[in-house]
């Protein structure tokens, strides 16, 4: 993993956070980027996670 970007979003009443990471490609020398919305207290171990 080579890059991460948090991003906070308040909707309502909830507190979300978009969260992307690059992940390297099995077999392919390329990455790709994911993406999720997901809360504050989960988003640094969704990033740790490969």
């Amino acid at each position: 993993m080579a890059k991460k970007s948090v991003a906070t979003l308040q909707t309502g009443s909830k507190r979300m956070t978009k969260a992307i990471k690059m992940v390297k490609k099995e077999g392919v020398k390329s990455y790709s980027f994911v993406e999720t919305i997901i809360s504050p207290d989960t988003a640094n171990e969704w990033l740790s996670k490969q």
